[in-house]
Parts: structure tokens; sequence; C-alpha cells
């Protein structure tokens, strides 16, 4: 059998102050082992080799949040359009131009619909403009305005609906970033008035939590403004009704995630109930409180917390009704889980007459 050779097998070779070429001829070479010693090859050919140590890095993970130092926004007009044009704050303007194509190639939005913010100073948000199909935006159009709406830089006029977003970002902190459109699947519960049932997919746990319903209000008033910024205290995604989804996040990409993830949620929820009605199935409460868990380590709030198992997967309102699964024995040792009969029946008869009436 031929001996493996793996990525510490070689840096242990370099901190020995060997070469590659100390590497025994016909081993096996694992995926990190072929990692180090590209890393050292390059290391070598510009000249600054180092030890083993320095090849092997810790592994990062993504992270778009822009950070500003509280109390130093720029003040003078010169400092605003030198900030606006500054490299850090031009890369972030081309990350919204680019969630906006990928908005208008998901069909998520159409004609001019749709709008980006995000939040880069103490008083200062960045701003798609208004008249602009999302698709086909450029960096040029990006604005910048106050926390109060008040454009402060940029040639092209900021939508009318960053007031809903600043409205947001004023009651929650941690929301840098928020991403509106109108995706057909979560804009049919908007429009049907009915909030997508919980504890069925865990990834929804987790990343979405419970979805936020918000009143009719004329987009772009203060009214619309008033009750999603309200609603979205305790919802990272937000249905208004009649309207379309309002996302929040840490950062744009993460915002824009969650819009991802609201309408491929509803689209799922949508195309089960065409195959079994109102009777689907939910994991336990119990299983969701884990879940809810999960999302806190992963620093977001869910005003979920400290409910009883028994209300958190409760969807009496979903058409009309899904039976939230109850934990047993059975449950416990990993197989399925039974329901009650005659709660089964009951929730027949009612679903029966309720179509019945609706037929007539």
């Amino acid at each position: 059998m031929k001996k493996v050779f793996t990525g510490k097998d070689v840096e242990a070779l370099l901190a020995a102050g060997k070469g590659l070429n100390a590497i025994p001829a016909g081993v096996l070479l694992t995926p990190s082992a072929k990692d180090a010693i590209r890393e050292a090859k390059k290391s070598t050919s510009t000249g600054s080799a180092q030890p083993a140590a320095a090849v092997s890095q810790e592994p990062i993970l993504p992270d778009y949040e822009y950070h500003w130092t509280p109390g130093g926004d720029p003040k003078s007009p010169a400092e605003i359009q030198a900030f606006f044009n500054s490299p850090e704050i031009t890369v972030i303007k081309e990350r919204m131009v680019e969630i906006g194509e990928r908005m208008w190639a998901r069909g998520y939005t159409d004609g001019n619909g749709g709008n980006l913010t995000v939040r880069v100073g103490d008083n200062l948000v960045l701003c798609t403009p208004t008249l602009v199909s999302k698709g086909f935006m450029t960096v040029e159009q990006i604005a910048l305005v106050d926390m109060e709406g008040v454009q402060l830089a940029g040639k092209f006029k900021r939508t009318s609906e960053c007031m809903t977003h600043l409205a947001i970002m004023k009651r929650q902190p941690k929301a840098k970033a928020c991403c509106h459109a109108h995706p057909p699947h979560a804009t049919s519960f908007a429009v049907a008035g009915v909030r997508p049932p919980t504890c069925m997919i865990p990834e929804a746990e987790v990343f979405l939590g419970q979805i936020g319903m918000a009143q009719y209000r004329t987009p772009g008033t203060p009214a619309n403004a008033e009750v999603v910024g309200e609603e979205a205290v305790n919802h990272m995604s937000v249905l208004m009704l009649n309207h379309g989804v309002i996302c929040w996040g840490k950062d744009i990409e993460d915002s824009y995630w969650k819009m991802e993830n609201t309408d491929a949620y509803c689209q799922t929820v949508l195309l089960a109930t065409q195959l079994k009605g109102s009777d689907l199935l939910t994991i336990t409460g119990s299983q969701a409180k884990e879940l809810i868990d999960l999302r806190g380590s992963l620093g977001m709030d869910d005003k979920r917390k400290d409910w009883k198992e028994c209300e958190l997967c409760d969807n009496a309102e979903f058409r009309p009704g899904v039976v939230c699964q109850v934990p047993d024995a059975t449950a416990a040792s990993g197989g399925s889980e039974p329901r009650d009969a005659n709660a089964e029946a009951v929730v027949q008869a009612v679903t029966n007459e309720v179509l019945k009436q609706l037929n007539s």
C-alpha cells in the first residue's frame, strides 16, 4: 500500500529545512499536501520563502460588513465627496450593482422595481436610484443619503422607498443593509395575506426565522416606513401586503441572501400544498428550539427564543392549519412520529367544510 503524505507532512519537511524534493517518490498526496506544496513553490518563486507554519493559514469566513468609526462621518461637502468616491465605498457600490443584476436575473424585479441600501456611517447610507432597472444599473448611479433621506452625493436621484429602509435601520441597529424586491412566490403570499408557516425547513428556521407581515401602506410614504420599520425590528424578512418583500442583514450580500431564502421557501411551501393540501409535515417544537439556539449562536436574534415548544410550530392560521408534530418515544428513537387520528379527522372535516363554502 502506498504511503499517504498530508499537508502536515509537507510542513514538517519544510520546518526541518528540507526542500520539496525530499518528498518520497510514489507517495499519495492528499489535497492539503498539494495545497501546501503549491504555497511553498509560490513563496520560493517570489523569493519570500517562509517557515511551514506560515504556509498554513487559518480558514476564514466571507464577511462584507462595513465597519465605520462612530462619530467619524465626513462633514464638509468636500469630505463627503472624497468619502463617496473612496476605494472602500466604491467596492460596496460595485457590490450593490452586482446584487441588482442578480435580482433582475432571477425575476425578482421588473421595470425599475426593487431597491438596495447599505449603511456606511452614523448618518450615511448608500442608496440605489429611482427609475432605473436594477439589472442595468451602474456604479455612477448609486446615491448617498443621510438617515433622514436627504441626498448628499450622487447625480442620480435616490429612490423614494429608501425611507422605508431608513426606518428599519433607525429601529434595528443590526440592520446595516436592506434589500427590497417583488419575488413572485413570496409576493404571492403577501397578496394573499398569508404568513408562511414555520417548522418545515431547517435552513429557513436558522437564516430567516419567522417571516413578518406589514400592513399595506402606499409605497414611499411615511406611513409605509412606519409599519414596515416596526415589523422589521423582530423579523429579518418582512412581507409587505399587496406590495413585495424587504429583508435586512449585516451587509448587502446577507440581506439579498435572505430575499432568495424567502422566495425559495415560499415556492417550496406552495408546491407542497399542491401535493398534499394543508396537511404538511413539520418538525417538532423541541427540534425548532434547537434551530433557534443555532440561529442565536450565529448572532441572529429571535423573538421566539423564550416561546414554549407548543407555540413554536403553531401554524393554525395556514390554510387552515398545519398539524404540529408532537414528540413521543418513537420520535426519540429516530423513528416516524404518529399523528393523532381524531385531530386529523377534525382538521379534514373543517377543511372540507371551508372548501365547500368557498365553492358555493
